[in-house]
């Protein structure tokens, strides 16, 4: 399972004039059924939505205030993510006689045509303050709080990565939201501006949208959708007839193939660098030692020692650490089988986190011969984020070669061989 969780906004997303209608509630369950969470991301502040929501229990994680404080329904426990307005601020907001005015925790809110009264009060006054849009609405926060902002913050409690989320909504304030997931949708009642900024806009508007995204996550995991984001897209190199190679880093195996020392963990390390700056998970099996200056990853094992199982997974669960598995502290004899009883716990981890995303496997020739163990082939079948890196790809298992999605195989044509 890719995506494991569904961000999904409130007013005018989940909800139609205030109301989540059944359909969507039901909806709702079933994404929660299938093992994946749903987190309420909305403007509103957390006293507001917990009266209007009755069903909030079907959340994991509620972001209220525009980011600026995280609620957990199951425990009721509150963060708080920003500071409260500034005194000053609240006092001459009031002096100037403000109207629809709503206090949180940090933000401020009211509504147009007050927001010309509120720049006027943040100029006087020399504040750092954001005046934020959502159709009518009228939000103010301190400096860098936004629906993402407080994303972040509840993906951190639950260990899991942007690039496993799908994200909807309809207003301006959902622009930083949708940008920071790996899925972005936009509802049919959403801004003009929003649908440019998103994947995709759904064909019904409001509940019916959200319902349209969540039958599509239930059924497929958003197999066939996804794959039509271009934005996501990283340039691997060019063809013989002058062509871009480009690859979605999502559900595509990749095989790098070349003499020794025609540059392949080099090109493998620049491919590997391209797609750590997006943010994706790395895990490199490397026998032989080659990745072990890899940039901000941790190495497991050493010349003396091999990594146990257990440090790796437990490394692993930290979305933010790329892992190095060095195995040449294990007899050459031992590796292949050491990746073969590993591989099931990766797989395992990545059903849960959806993590690590990408795996790289050096020397592929060795540790998954043609006519190895004969568990390999239904070990390797449903594998995806895969890079083969080797010498002989004539001598690896056949079936792993069915999986392969892009044959690198003139490492001299591609721009990642100079690291860059």
């Amino acid at each position: 399972m890719r995506y494991l969780a569904l961000a999904a906004d409130y007013d005018g997303t989940l909800a139609n004039a205030g109301t989540v209608g059944p359909d969507t509630i039901q909806a709702i369950e079933r994404l929660v059924a299938s093992g994946r969470k749903l987190i309420l991301v909305t403007g509103r502040v957390l006293p507001e939505i917990l009266e209007i929501f009755p069903q909030i229990s079907l959340c994991e994680r509620v972001v209220a205030e525009n980011g600026a404080v995280l609620y957990r329904p199951a425990t009721k426990e509150i963060t708080l993510l920003a500071p409260p307005p500034p005194s000053a601020f609240l006092e001459e907001v009031q002096r100037r006689k403000v109207e629809h005015l709503t206090l949180g925790n940090s933000i401020v809110a009211t509504r147009v045509p007050y927001e010309t009264v509120i720049l006027d009060i943040i100029r006087d006054l020399g504040l750092e303050l954001r005046i934020i849009f959502n159709k009518g609405a009228v939000m103010v926060l301190s400096h860098g709080i936004n629906k993402a902002t407080g994303l972040t913050a509840a993906l951190k409690q639950l260990e899991l990565s942007p690039h496993n989320i799908a994200a909807i909504g309809d207003g301006e304030n959902d622009h930083a939201m949708l940008t920071y997931s790996e899925y972005a949708v936009a509802v049919e009642n959403a801004v003009p501006m929003l649908k440019e900024t998103a994947d995709r806009t759904t064909v019904g508007d409001h509940g019916h949208g959200v319902i349209e995204l969540i039958n599509e996550l239930v059924e497929n995991d958003l197999a066939v959708a996804d794959r039509s984001v271009a934005r996501h897209r990283i340039a691997l190199g060019t063809q013989e007839n002058g062509g871009d190679i480009t690859f979605h880093p999502a559900r595509q195996n990749l095989l790098l193939a070349g003499t020794s020392g025609s540059g392949k963990s080099t090109l493998a390390t620049g491919l590997l660098e391209r797609l750590g700056e997006r943010g994706y998970q790395l895990c490199v099996i490397d026998p032989e030692g080659d990745y072990e200056n890899f940039p901000q990853a941790i190495v497991l094992g050493t010349a003396q020692d091999g990594p146990s199982h257990a440090e790796i997974l437990t490394a692993l669960a930290n979305p933010n650490n790329h892992v190095v598995v060095n195995l040449v502290g294990l007899p050459l004899q031992d590796r292949p089988s050491f990746f073969l009883t590993l591989l099931p716990k990766l797989q395992e981890l990545r059903s849960k986190s959806g993590r690590p995303h990408w795996m790289l496997v050096d020397e592929t020739h060795h540790l998954l011969p043609v006519d190895g163990n004969p568990t390999t082939p239904g070990l390797m079948k449903d594998l995806a984020g895969m890079i083969y890196v080797t010498v002989h790809p004539d001598h690896i298992e056949h079936s792993i070669l069915k999986t392969v999605d892009i044959d690198v195989l003139q490492i001299s044509n591609l721009p990642l061989a100079d690291g860059h």
